[in-house]
């Protein structure tokens, strides 16, 4: 092989590659020159061990490193908010003439639904309602407005006041496996009892989230806002990576089929970015979406 080797350069042939994308720089005048074929090893080895020297190991790792960095999709699967419309609600009238609306008797409220964008909200004769099912906070938004002036065409003196989003759930998955045995003992603020939750319990004061980590690596996070869901994944994402494993089969089965059914009921924030419109919004609906109409 040394000898077909040097036949080919001294032919003006390219330099040849070892294998691994390093190509031996070594001039190919030093080769020819060469009349003694026994050495011709030592030469190119030689060569392997300066092109080696030459690119050192930490570039090499850091470059590997760089180009393995995994992406992470976090999904919004619902956004809690409320609001009051500052009046006395008759939940009775409410039930016998509204649309999509069950009563609730026993528990002194109504549900009422939509279905675009699909919410559910509660609502208390003290003119208190929540609303939940929405996948982003314009989602919300829009659905809390819609509820009103669902209430104000039912013949009530609605002004929407007061409304804040109350909670985010959002959920993604690790690229790895975690042992959470160990992160828990590592970390004393994680809250572990295998006996009653499968998994740990993380609480961060800062940004008021809580997050559920599993040794799937699956994450579940609930904080006051989107942007307070996407700040807990990047403060524990370097803290779990410390207690990374390779999964099961049997657990990547598992993860795809939770994550096609999060994508079904959620919508991921890397795509999502715009507020979330019905294809064909009338004007009665567009006027709900503004603050003029109120």
């Amino acid at each position: 092989m040394n000898i077909m080797a040097t036949a080919v350069q001294k032919n003006s042939m390219k330099p040849l590659s070892n294998g691994n994308n390093l190509i031996v720089h070594r001039e190919v005048k030093e080769i020819q020159n060469i009349d003694d074929y026994t050495n011709i090893g030592q030469c190119i080895d030689s060569n392997y061990t300066e092109q080696f020297e030459q690119v050192p190991n930490e570039n090499i790792t850091e470059q590997i490193e760089s180009e393995a960095e995994p992406e992470i999709d976090i999904v919004i699967n619902n956004v809690v908010c409320s609001f009051s419309v500052r009046c006395h609600l008759n939940l009775r009238e409410i039930a016998l003439t509204g649309m999509n609306v069950e009563y609730r008797r026993e528990n002194g409220m109504i549900t009422m639904k939509l279905r675009r964008p699909y919410t559910t909200a509660t609502i208390w004769s003290s003119g208190k309602v929540t609303c939940t099912g929405a996948t982003s906070e314009d989602q919300a938004r829009i659905a809390a407005r819609r509820f009103a002036r669902c209430l104000q065409k039912l013949g009530f003196k609605v002004h929407f006041n007061n409304y804040r989003v109350v909670n985010v759930l959002g959920t993604c998955s690790m690229p790895f496996a975690i042992k959470i045995n160990s992160f828990s003992e590592r970390h004393k603020e994680a809250d572990y009892e295998p006996e009653l939750h499968p998994g740990v319990t993380y609480k961060l004061k800062d940004l008021r989230a809580t997050l559920k980590i599993f040794s799937t690596g699956s994450v579940t996070v609930t904080a006051p806002s989107v942007a307070g869901v996407q700040a807990a994944i990047e403060y524990i994402f370097p803290l779990v990576y410390e207690f990374r494993k390779e999964r099961t089969a049997e657990e990547i089965a598992m993860l795809h089929a939770v994550k096609k059914r999060r994508l079904a009921g959620g919508i991921s924030v890397d795509v999502y970015n715009g507020p979330c419109k019905g294809e064909n919004d009338n004007t009665e609906q567009t006027e709900c979406e503004t603050e003029d109409t109120w």
